[in-house]
């Protein structure tokens, strides 16, 4: 996994103030393969019934970018017991829980 150990914790816990201790963040996309460079950071959210609104993802960037150096991350999420889309189950099937 190329994401340092600052930016996991950093990741974490903007997720958990944005979206409840109930969030489960995955990383996903080329961030997980030790053997490419460079690429955005690719997240997904487990979230709970009602959570992950825009103002919440807002809250999420904010507390994110006053310890990461602002880049792209792609977000996706998923709400626990709705059908997952395709984005979705790839980052079940490849992603790395933080």
């Amino acid at each position: 996994m190329r994401l340092p150990p600052d930016y996991v914790a950093a990741i974490k816990e903007a997720a958990r103030e944005a979206f409840g201790a109930g969030a489960v963040v995955r990383l996903f996309g080329s961030r997980v393969r030790d053997d490419l460079r460079g690429g955005d950071i690719d997240l997904h959210f487990e979230v709970d019934p009602g959570r992950g609104t825009d103002a919440e993802l807002d809250r999420f960037e904010d507390k994110l970018f006053q310890h990461i150096e602002p880049q792209r991350v792609d977000k996706v999420f998923s709400v626990r017991g709705e059908p997952l889309g395709p984005f979705e189950q790839i980052a079940y099937r490849d992603g790395v829980v933080l």
